[in-house]
């Protein structure tokens, strides 16, 4: 088992480049399925959940060839089977767009029921009610879901919730039904827009992603080659954004896209840190204060992501005075907290919300990292906290950031990976 081994009280210095963004690869992936051709993806995030899609999506039939870490072609015009392996769907949340992205191209499917983070319920059941208005039939049972149509006809569709998950399921399914689908109460976030420009790429018609309707104008076939490059991921960014920050450090973030960021530099700023957009896809982040205390409440996009709720829990542990989140998007997804705590915090969680007590500093400890983003979290924390941490389940953190402790040791942390066997 391996764990991080991190010895802090580092301020971070230098620049960081921004990977591909982890959320709309796992939905491009699939949605290649939907092309009779092959497809060149580039800015690709070389991270387990991408690599586990690619495994999957070989068993369906379709050729992958890595022309280097981040860019691979899928060759997708013998797709050969609709049933995707149980044992490996399973493991990962996203697994669930194979679902629109088979459903619309063969019109049957079967997926096991989506794993990931263990966040408190995820239903899926705003992607069911989608597929069933294209008129599919959907079975979820035995930890199966199957769902199969004669044919899919385009239709008007309201989310009784802004779900990210259920918008992109729903416009893979669509874009080659019959006639013109709208999806009302459409999630808005960066990675949305991604998927619809790949599928515009491809030969589908999709209009008005990064708004709250979304047309789509079913088109007869995605055919041909075409070459996408994956946006910049905005989690990412942000992660290093807040790491400079609560480390009081001093960064340069490049590739990214600024006006994804806009409500984290605000809040950044609010806490009395520095945040500068030097261009379009560039950030300038330092903090030479303690930070002052501020509120925070997650929101689905323009609002504050709940994909950097943790690592802005680190910031507001060490700020002055008291800080409250408020939790609007998982009812679970304070566990980190916990850790926090073993390191010096003082955080009461209860339900959605989280207080801070703000302290002076953060010590080492042995911690664990309970999702994906909470171990970003223990990682910044790791790096401000006197002495050494050592975190473990180190798998969560693998899913969705690129060589991590390589970027964060590139600008001056001392951190390593190491085997409990070494």
């Amino acid at each position: 088992m391996d764990k991080l081994v991190i010895t802090g009280k580092t301020p971070l210095k230098g620049e960081v480049s921004i990977s591909g963004a982890k959320n709309a690869a796992v939905a491009i992936l699939p949605a290649a399925l939907l092309l009779d051709g092959v497809c060149t993806i580039e800015n690709l995030p070389n991270i387990s959940d991408v690599k586990l899609l690619c495994e999957i999506i070989e068993s369906l039939g379709a050729k992958i060839n890595w022309v280097s870490e981040n860019t691979i072609t899928i060759d997708s015009r013998n797709i050969s089977c609709t049933n995707a392996p149980l044992d490996l769907t399973r493991k990962f949340r996203a697994s669930y767009y194979l679902i629109g992205a088979l459903l619309g191209r063969c019109k049957n499917v079967q997926v096991g029921m989506p794993g990931g983070c263990k966040l408190g319920a995820r239903p899926i059941d705003q992607h069911i009610k989608g597929f069933e208005a294209l008129g599919a039939s959907v079975d979820v049972g035995q930890g199966n879901i199957t769902a199969k149509a004669d044919r899919l006809v385009g239709n008007s569709i309201y989310m009784d919730i802004v779900s990210v998950g259920a918008t992109i399921n729903v416009m893979l399914a669509s874009v080659l039904a019959e006639g013109t689908t709208v999806i009302d109460n459409a999630a808005k976030e960066p990675h949305i827009v991604d998927v619809a420009n790949f599928l515009n790429t491809m030969g589908a018609d999709v209009r008005g992603a990064g708004t709250d309707v979304i047309k789509i104008n079913g088109v007869e076939k995605l055919s041909g080659n075409i070459t996408y490059s994956v946006v910049p991921d905005q989690i990412e960014a942000g992660t290093f954004m807040l790491a400079a920050v609560a480390s009081k450090g001093d960064l340069i973030i490049k590739n990214c896209t600024t006006k994804h960021l806009e409500c984290i530099t605000a809040k950044i700023i609010e806490m009395g840190a520095n945040a500068e957009e030097i261009d379009g896809d560039t950030l300038h982040v330092w903090c030479n204060k303690k930070t002052s205390k501020a509120n925070i409440k997650t929101l689905p996009y323009p609002g504050f992501p709940t994909d950097l709720q943790p690592q802005m829990g680190v910031v507001l542990s060490i700020s002055d005075g008291t800080s409250i989140i408020n939790e609007s998007i998982w009812e679970s997804r304070f566990q980190y907290t916990e850790e926090l705590n073993k390191m010096g915090a003082k955080i009461t969680a209860q339900g959605k919300t989280a207080i801070f007590e703000g302290v002076d500093s953060l010590y080492g400890s042995p911690v664990c990292a309970s999702d994906l983003r909470a171990g970003a979290a223990l990682i910044i924390a790791g790096i401000c906290a006197d002495g050494v941490t050592e975190i473990y389940n180190l798998e969560h953190i693998d899913r969705g950031y690129e060589n991590i402790e390589e970027k964060f040791r590139k600008i001056g942390a001392n951190i390593k990976r190491v085997s409990e066997d070494d």
